[in-house]
């Protein structure tokens, strides 16, 4: 009889002259992967996202210097290719640079620009995944993104275009996206989706019924965790009546009906602290 091959944990090493992508997670430091929380303590050098919360970088060695370098849409951000030039000039000083992102750096984190970039310097880089801020919004209030019953698959986009691109040149096709939502039964999570809520809401209604279930959820996972349960008819009442705005991500799909089950049947919307 064949005995399973052994299975060992991973003992990545952080090198001088190294570039570790690291993704915080939502928020909430105890989210962290155990490897994250290693890559930070390691590092020297942090660049730090605004959405990283401050209970992430206790983790951080005292004498490591931490650099913030903001990126939140809507606010004024510290432009991409400064971020860059700031993490190869450390590299190349011999630091053990840790570049630190809310939720995962492949998940609307910018990491595949930085990772190409990097590459292209021969900065030797790693990625560490972090639990985005989509799945753990709509976790926190006890429902799935997937349900062998009301949703196949999930799709997670941005509700942000890329400086430059407009719906009428290669923007998202929201009114495609919601004929396939419906058709092939998926759960949509958007990120930073709140300044352009209205067109969102009016192309999605193309496709999906107006009574389609929506959760909008603010800071998930954190103290000030906010949500609002409504409809995708709703969506931009509900934001301007429970005055919820970014960092939010907004779910949208039949999975949406295991949170409102646990809701008052009176409240619609609904929200709670979490």
């Amino acid at each position: 009889m064949n005995m399973p091959a052994t299975v060992t944990l991973s003992t990545t090493a952080f090198n001088p002259g190294s570039v570790t992508l690291v993704g915080a997670g939502p928020g909430d430091p105890e989210l962290l992967t155990i490897k994250a929380a290693r890559a930070i303590g390691a590092a020297t050098v942090l660049l730090v996202d605004d959405l990283v919360s401050d209970a992430v970088l206790q983790h951080a060695s005292p004498t490591a210097r931490i650099v913030h370098v903001g990126k939140r849409g809507g606010c004024k951000s510290t432009p991409q290719a400064f971020i860059e030039k700031l993490m190869i000039m450390a590299a190349r000083e011999g630091e053990v640079v840790v570049r630190l992102k809310g939720g995962d750096p492949f998940i609307f984190g910018r990491g595949g620009e930085e990772v190409e970039h990097l590459r292209e310097q021969g900065i030797e880089v790693q990625v560490l995944n972090g639990i985005t801020a989509g799945l753990a919004g709509l976790t926190s209030l006890g429902a799935p993104l997937t349900h062998r019953d009301h949703a196949h698959g999930v799709v997670f986009i941005t509700g942000h275009a890329k400086p430059g691109i407009t719906t009428e040149s290669r923007g998202t096709d929201w009114q495609a996206l919601a004929a396939t939502a419906r058709d092939a039964k998926l759960t949509l999570v958007i990120y930073m989706g709140v300044s352009s809520a209205a067109a969102i809401q009016a192309d999605l209604l193309t496709g999906l019924p107006a009574c389609t279930p929506l959760a909008i959820i603010q800071h998930a996972s954190l103290p000030q965790q906010r949500h609002a349960l409504t409809t995708l008819g709703g969506l931009t009442t509900t934001l301007e009546s429970e005055g919820l705005g970014s960092p939010s991500v907004i779910v949208v799909g039949d999975v949406v009906r295991g949170v409102a089950a646990l809701a008052r049947p009176e409240a619609t919307p609904t929200r709670q602290a979490a």
